[in-house]
């Protein structure tokens, strides 16, 4: 178990450009929309966010370009708390990301284009190896280069840092990823995505959770949407049902709220249970929100939620 403290998150910043339609426009179209706004996003600032106003002393290993979104990127982790460790480019934009929200259902569909992230290697990791050892939990995502996330990966664990990757966007992976995951986070799309097992509910998971195990992960939590999420080790296999914080507004950024929330609850030294109902709750209430950093929600509403559903 690690004997530091906090969250050590690798991963990505872009400013979100969210477009709000009836559908996406078919290709030559130009569709009128009924809403925009901007903001910061990218997975792993968000899940940084999310695991800041949680509670947790957060640091932030990404690289930005030296530009108006960049700025916007340093203001929010100020405010929300979050240490960065960034390197600044002169030649690479921030990242940025198009977002369509359906607004009707308020689900999403993205395109992201990491910009300077784009560039992060096993050096940047090395430069961060004194926050990863002093951490208790390191947290990654795939928006990133695999050399980063293998080295970072590969450093927690030298460390006794405890670790979670967020497969997240789904892209194959080496089979010397698997067994340094402590824990494995993905959706239902990426599961299948990394299994070829289709997952459409809670038994088809529990198949593409123990092919994790197979691989060599230590626990698989399978987020199923609002069915909750499958938690499966050696050990044990349980269904978390989700909680409902009040009506869906927009689906963007749940998972980064889950797994922040999830490494937040590590990092206090929760058992994985209970790190992933807290993490369940922090995605159910970030739901009812729009937007992705600015709806992760404060340690007290996640508290009072649980002592709700309790």
């Amino acid at each position: 178990m690690a004997g530091g403290s906090g969250v050590t998150v690798l991963g990505v910043y872009v400013t979100d450009l969210a477009f709000k339609a009836a559908r996406q426009p078919a290709m030559g179209e130009t569709l009128a929309g009924s809403g925009f706004a901007m903001g910061p996003g990218g997975k792993g600032s968000n899940q940084s966010v999310a695991a800041a106003r949680c509670g947790a002393e957060v640091r932030f290993v990404t690289r930005l370009g030296n530009d108006a979104f960049g700025d916007i990127a340093r203001r929010t982790w100020a405010q929300a708390g979050v240490e960065a460790r960034v390197t600044a480019l002169d030649d690479q934009p921030t990242g940025a990301a198009y977002i369509f929200v359906d607004e009707r259902s308020g689900d999403n569909a993205i395109i992201v284009v990491p910009g300077a992230a784009s560039t992060l290697c096993a050096a940047d990791l090395d430069a961060a190896a004194a926050d990863i050892a002093g951490s208790r939990v390191f947290l990654t995502q795939l928006e990133q280069p695999m050399e980063a996330v293998r080295r970072g990966l590969s450093l927690a664990r030298e460390h006794g840092v405890i670790t979670v990757l967020n497969p997240a966007p789904a892209e194959p992976l080496a089979a010397d990823i698997y067994p340094l995951c402590d824990y494995l986070t993905p959706n239902e799309t990426e599961a299948a995505a990394l299994t070829g097992i289709a997952v459409d509910g809670v038994e088809s998971a529990r198949k593409a959770a123990a092919a994790f195990l197979d691989k060599g992960v230590g626990c698989a939590l399978i987020t199923l949407g609002e069915a909750g999420v499958l938690l499966h080790s050696a050990a044990s296999s349980e269904h978390l049902p989700a909680f409902d914080a009040g009506p869906v507004v927009e689906t963007t950024g749940a998972g980064d709220a889950f797994n922040g929330g999830f490494a937040a609850a590590l990092a206090r030294g929760e058992d994985a249970r209970s790190a992933a109902r807290f993490g369940c709750a922090v995605a159910a209430i970030s739901v009812t929100r729009p937007g992705t950093a600015p709806s992760m929600p404060s340690l007290d509403e996640v508290q009072a939620l649980l002592l709700r559903v309790n």
